[in-house]
């Protein structure tokens, strides 16, 4: 998956960390046939801001008046995956709350918001937010081993 990183907050982006989880990410959704290698030959756009501008994007698009971890956004055009709205202050935050690392918060989002733009939707019901959810939470386990591997 090629990755676009566009940083407009005020917090530096990983962008080796980013890398590296995301060729790790590719690799684990295809195992699981999540992604398909055409999926995985796209493009992914994450854009960073900070909460003001990250806030009023979760209004707009969501109606919720707060700024949020991630955002998913689909895309019209065929190359691209889509495009996540990430706000490092709130990761940071919950990064704290869930007793992770900053990178960690940041991973587990991305991984979120790509099952997202896969199709995978928590808000829908409790089957599909069992779905992924466990599609997630397993992924997740794997992929911080691999990257603790490195």
């Amino acid at each position: 998956m090629e990755v676009l990183i566009v940083n407009e907050s005020k917090h530096a982006a990983p962008r080796k960390f980013i890398q590296t989880w995301m060729e790790l990410l590719t690799a684990e959704l295809k195992k699981r046939k999540v992604l398909t290698a055409d999926q995985a030959r796209r493009e992914l756009t994450m854009v960073f801001l900070d909460k003001k501008p990250a806030q009023k994007i979760n209004k707009e698009f969501r109606g919720k008046d707060y700024a949020t971890d991630v955002l998913s956004f689909d895309s019209m055009d065929p190359s691209s995956l889509g495009e996540l709205v990430l706000c490092p202050e709130v990761l940071k935050r919950q990064a704290a709350e869930h007793s992770l690392t900053y990178q960690q918060e940041l991973g587990y989002m991305l991984l979120h918001g790509v099952l997202h733009l896969l199709g995978y939707d928590h808000e829908t019901n409790e089957k599909d937010a069992r779905e992924m959810f466990g599609i997630q939470d397993a992924a997740f386990e794997v992929l911080l081993k691999k990257i603790s591997a490195r």
